[in-house]
């Protein structure tokens, strides 16, 4: 302990007068500063580099558990402790939650039932989507996110940007998520009570698609709880981490988050820490 103390600080203090205070050789501090390391010394500071390695990849949003499972993937046999353990010490760290906050909204005409009612599993790809939208600040002022989710897989299989938040806004997500999927039959479409959803040309696409209408209940961000919560990981790992000088930029990086490291790298505990696509893949593949 006393030798560790010294070397730590070293570069800071003079050897000799160190020693001297605690009382112990000069001789002995740089005979054992000569011993190799334990074999536990070394697993622990290769683990660490690989720890590193990890937490950067995925843009310093991993927290110790999903980098534990990465580790195991990769063939490491180690502890979830040890590797909360060599993070602190290392001063890493995720992107902690935060909580939901419901929001109230307005009465509307559009009768549809609540087909969901929050159980978001689904057994096939295109059986069940969900959709909402969220806000961006830059210094332009917002950005507006209207995202389409496939339960099944968590994957955004439709998006679009704009600085106005209207029905073309949502219409053109849906459009993008038809265009890359196309649904057979028995498809259900699900979101909250927004203008955006509830406008005719909205529900007359829906209609034409043959898609199933399913809208929140009246102020229950529950009910819509998987598509706040892809919102809650975009603004916690990526948007409220820089400050965007302006929508294209915003713009950029929201892509970036979406089809590069969402839907392709991020692992979900969910899907057995896999990614969205490679979900997809390992079904489509068995």
């Amino acid at each position: 302990m006393r030798y560790g103390c010294i070397d730590r600080r070293r570069n800071h203090f003079s050897v000799r007068m160190m020693c001297a205070l605690l009382r112990v050789s000069r001789s002995g501090y740089y005979a054992w500063r000569g011993r190799p390391d334990s074999a536990t010394k070394r697993r622990n500071r290769e683990l660490s580099r690989k720890i590193h390695r990890l937490h950067a990849a995925s843009g310093g949003v991993y927290g110790s558990p999903k980098i534990h499972q990465q580790l195991l993937a990769d063939g490491e046999r180690c502890g979830r402790h040890k590797v909360a353990r060599l993070m602190r010490q290392a001063g890493l760290r995720g992107c902690p939650k935060k909580l939901y906050r419901t929001r109230s909204s307005p009465a509307v005409a559009v009768k549809a039932a609540n087909l969901l009612q929050q159980n978001f599993s689904a057994k096939q790809t295109d059986e069940r989507w969900v959709s909402d939208i969220t806000y961006i600040p830059t210094r332009q002022g917002w950005l507006y996110l209207a995202a389409v989710m496939d339960l099944y897989s968590r994957r955004i299989i439709g998006w679009s940007m704009s600085r106005r938040i209207d029905r073309h806004l949502a219409l053109n997500a849906l459009n993008m998520a038809l265009g890359q999927r196309r649904p057979t039959a028995d498809l259900i479409h699900h979101s909250d009570r927004g203008a955006q959803y509830l406008s005719d040309d909205y529900q007359a696409l829906l209609k034409k698609h043959g898609i199933r209408c399913s809208l929140s209940g009246a102020g229950s961000c529950y009910d819509n709880a998987a598509a706040e919560s892809f919102f809650s990981l975009l603004k916690r790992e990526r948007v409220n981490r820089v400050r965007y000088r302006t929508r294209e930029e915003a713009r950029s990086d929201v892509f970036d988050y979406i089809e590069r490291f969402y839907n392709r790298q991020r692992s979900h505990s969910y899907l057995g820490y896999t990614s969205p696509v490679q979900f997809e893949q390992q079904v489509v593949g068995t």
